[in-house]
C-alpha cells in the first residue's frame, strides 16, 4: 500500500517539499477549500473566463526539445493488458500538432528545453493534450525542476464528485479542475504559472530545466488512485485498457525562457515603445506608416490600429495585468516585442 502523500507526489521528491513555505501554502489551501467546493475554476476553452491558450498563440516562443517517457500499465489493477504503447517519445516534442505519446496509468514524461524557463509575469508554460471535446478529459499532475533531480508539483484541485466512478468514456467538467494538465480540448493547452509554487531553496524559478508530467490514475480506489493537493481522490475516465491508455501528451509550449531576457534588435530598429512595464497605456513610435496588432497571452487580439510616424498612444486601461505581444507590420515585414501591464 502506497502512503497517500506519496501517491499524490508520485515520482516527485516529497522530502524537498516539507518546508515552512510549502506547509503554509497547504494550510491556506485547506482553509479555502470549503469555499472552493462550491465555486468554480476556469471554464472550457472559448468560454468567458477561460485561461486556455491556443497552440498558435503568439505568447508561445519555444517548445520542448527532449523527452523521456516512462510508460504505465494500460490498466493498473490488471497488468495482463500490458503497458500503454501508443505514439512515440518524439511526438511530445516540438509544436502541438495532434501527434501524442500515451503515458498509461501513472506513467510519466520528463521534458527538457533548449533554454531554461524563467518566472515571468503570468503563465510561464502551457501543456497540450489531445482531448477531442470539452468533456472527455484525461488529466495529469505537473511538476518542475531546476536540476533534474528535485521536482516540485503544482498543487492541484479536483472538485469532481467521487461518489461514483467516471467510466471509460465518461465526462468531466473543466470548471471543477485546477492546475491539472488535460482540462482543455485540443488545440488548446493548460497554462502554468511558476508563482503558484511556494519558494524553495532547491528550486530556481528563473532557471527551470525540466518539466515532469505524471498521469492521473482516475480510479476511486484509495490504494491505487491519484490524489489532489487536499488528499481528495481525482475522478477521471477509468479504466482505459487500450494502447492509448492514460494522459496523451502532445506538447509543452514555452512562454518565458532565457530568450525573453534579450531584446530583438531588428524590432527595436523598426519601432520603439514606452514605458515598459505600463499601467494604463503606452506609446509606440515607428519609422514608417505601420499596422500594429496587440495580443494577450491567450493569443486573443486586443487591438488593431494604423500607426503614423509620430508617437501613437495605446489605451489599455481595461486590459488585465500580464504579458502582451506587440506585433507591428512595416512594409510587409512583421516585428514583435513583448510589453507588460502592471
Amino acid at each position: 500500500m502506497i502512503p497517500s502523500k506519496a501517491r499524490y507526489f508520485g515520482l516527485f521528491d516529497l522530502s524537498k517539499l516539507t518546508n515552512r513555505g510549502f506547509i503554509f501554502h497547504l494550510l491556506i489551501t485547506a482553509i479555502s477549500f470549503p469555499f472552493l467546493a462550491y465555486g468554480q475554476f476556469a471554464p472550457p476553452a472559448g468560454q468567458a473566463g477561460s485561461d486556455a491558450i491556443h497552440a498558435d498563440s503568439n505568447a508561445i516562443i519555444n517548445w520542448a526539445s527532449h523527452v523521456l517517457v516512462q510508460r504505465g500499465f494500460q490498466q493498473i489493477d490488471d497488468v495482463s493488458y500490458g503497458y500503454a504503447s501508443y505514439g512515440n517519445e518524439v511526438d511530445a516534442t516540438g509544436k502541438a500538432d495532434g501527434l501524442v505519446v500515451s503515458l498509461g496509468d501513472g506513467g510519466s514524461a520528463v521534458l527538457q528545453f533548449d533554454l531554461p524557463l524563467f518566472n515571468g509575469p503570468g503563465a510561464d508554460f502551457v501543456i497540450f493534450e489531445n482531448a477531442f471535446d470539452e468533456q472527455f478529459l484525461e488529466l495529469a499532475h505537473v511538476a518542475v525542476s531546476s536540476d533534474g533531480q528535485n521536482f516540485f508539483v503544482f498543487p492541484a484541485q479536483s472538485l469532481t464528485d467521487t461518489t461514483e466512478q467516471i467510466g471509460t468514456f465518461g465526462t468531466l467538467d473543466a470548471r471543477k479542475i485546477h492546475q491539472l494538465a488535460g482540462k482543455y480540448r485540443a488545440p488548446y493547452g493548460v497554462p502554468f504559472d511558476l508563482d503558484s509554487l511556494p519558494d524553495n531553496t532547491f528550486l530556481d524559478k528563473n532557471s527551470v530545466t525540466h518539466i515532469k508530467i505524471k498521469d492521473v490514475v482516475g480510479v476511486l480506489d484509495s490504494d491505487l488512485g491519484s490524489l489532489d493537493a487536499m488528499g481528495r481522490l481525482i475522478n477521471d475516465p477509468w479504466p482505459t485498457p487500450f494502447p492509448s491508455s492514460g494522459f496523451d501528451l502532445d506538447a509543452v509550449g514555452v512562454i518565458h525562457d532565457a530568450s525573453n531576457l534579450g531584446i530583438d534588435v531588428t524590432s527595436a530598429e523598426k519601432f520603439s515603445f514606452w514605458p515598459n512595464p505600463f499601467k494604463n497605456g503606452f506609446y509606440i513610435k515607428c519609422e514608417a506608416a505601420s499596422v500594429v496588432r496587440i495580443y494577450n497571452q491567450q493569443g486573443v487580439l486586443m487591438t488593431e490600429q494604423q500607426l503614423v510616424f509620430c508617437e501613437n498612444y495605446i489605451d489599455a486601461t481595461i486590459w488585465n495585468t500580464g504579458l502582451y505581444v506587440i506585433s507591428v507590420s512595416v512594409n510587409n515585414n512583421l516585428y514583435q516585442q513583448k510589453v507588460i501591464k502592471q
